[in-house]
């Protein structure tokens, strides 16, 4: 959903962990939670979600996309919301400027990126033990060559550790991946930081304990 990329012509692709307390049989790997681009200038808001366009999608969308928080049979608000805001944006570009280009481009980005394997290929995989932060940037620079924008949710009354929620990947408007630069105060009017629950998502601190469960709790 949330871009904080401030380099003209990126894209920010993101993979999200969900709220246990608020998801239906909520995934245990990372999910697509978005492909967005950095400005939102030239949104066609008019183009309207039709699933209909990305029914040859479908069964990808369900594994790598999945809208976990609604009950409804066939769970398509996620991906409604997804394009309504951020794929009439992304359509400017011709390798997304369909419903399907765009759906079916994130799923392929999501296999290129393969975040699930690389974690744990490094052996970084959900534990009741803590991560260093500085470890798990740096084992994601040193595996895609860029560095990405981790957040997680701040550490619970009484807790000392945060836990790891989000991690955005950013691509060239050729859909190169090139390092993610966070923005300090969010001027894009576009940004704002991830909700879950109660809790919000921010960029991790790197000297706070990290916790990656299976599911966010």
């Amino acid at each position: 959903l949330y871009s904080w990329i401030h380099a003209a012509n990126t894209l920010c692709f993101c993979f999200l962990q969900m709220n246990a307390n608020d998801c239906h049989d909520p995934p245990k790997y990372w999910t697509i939670h978005g492909l967005w681009p950095d400005r939102a200038e030239d949104c066609n808001r008019t183009w309207h979600f039709n699933v209909t366009e990305i029914k040859d999608l479908l069964s990808d969308m369900r594994q790598y996309w999945p809208d976990v928080l609604h009950s409804s049979l066939n769970r398509t608000q996620f991906w409604k919301h997804e394009w309504d805001k951020h794929g009439t944006c992304a359509a400017t570009l011709e390798v997304l400027n369909s419903q399907k280009k765009y759906f079916g481009k994130a799923i392929e980005l999501y296999q290129h990126v393969d975040l699930n394997g690389c974690l744990l290929k490094a052996g970084i995989k959900p534990s009741t033990s803590y991560y260093k932060m500085t470890a798990i940037k740096e084992t994601l620079t040193r595996f895609y060559g860029v560095t990405p924008k981790i957040q997680c949710l701040p550490p619970e009354e009484g807790e000392k550790a945060q836990t790891i929620g989000q991690i955005e990947f950013c691509f060239t408007k050729e859909l190169q991946l090139v390092n993610c630069t966070a923005l300090e105060g969010g001027s894009n009017p576009m940004q704002a930081h991830l909700k879950l629950g109660t809790s919000e998502l921010s960029v991790c601190n790197d000297t706070l304990p990290t916790y990656y469960p299976s599911e966010v709790q």
